[in-house]
């Protein structure tokens, strides 16, 4: 058995890649966190398991998993992308509060029911507005978490 979720396995194979062991080893890396990892952290876990592997095979994964909507990426403002597997699983959409000052990133998913209500209907209104299917949204809340407010206000 392979690493990974078994629906990374589907997926892949039915766009037509091979599943090789470093691949393997980069979506079990991303399987097992919550964090959001740069490259540079997952070429970190992956050489420990995998010490052959180079950062360009790294960067090269991230953008075939990415454009098959496989993994997310995200900016948050400190020059460098993380990634994220997505789930198929909705409970676990999330959005991101970013702490503008230590980098801080709290992942948001306990909505209120106005809050998907009001997500709903923005999805819906852009959708018909521009006759645009949405998949998916990215949304990012940027500002000061506690212990920055706290300091920054003394």
């Amino acid at each position: 058995m392979g690493r990974g979720p078994r629906w990374c396995h589907a997926r892949f194979r039915n766009f037509g890649y091979k599943m090789t062991q470093p691949r393997e080893i980069i979506l079990d890396v991303l399987s097992r966190t919550k964090k959001h990892l740069s490259a540079e952290d997952i070429y970190i876990e992956v050489y420990k398991i995998y010490p052959g592997i180079g950062l360009t095979t790294i960067y090269r994964t991230l953008d075939i998993l990415t454009n098959m909507e496989m993994v997310s990426r995200y900016d948050f403002g400190d020059g460098r992308s993380r990634y994220e597997l997505i789930s198929d699983k909705k409970s676990e959409h999330h959005h991101h509060l970013i702490c503008l000052n230590c980098g801080k990133i709290i992942d948001y998913n306990d909505y209120i029911d106005e809050e998907t209500k009001l997500f709903d209907k923005l999805e819906k209104v852009l959708s018909e507005k521009h006759n645009f299917k949405i998949n998916y949204h990215h949304v990012g809340f940027y500002g000061l978490c506690d212990k920055c407010k706290s300091t920054t206000s003394s």
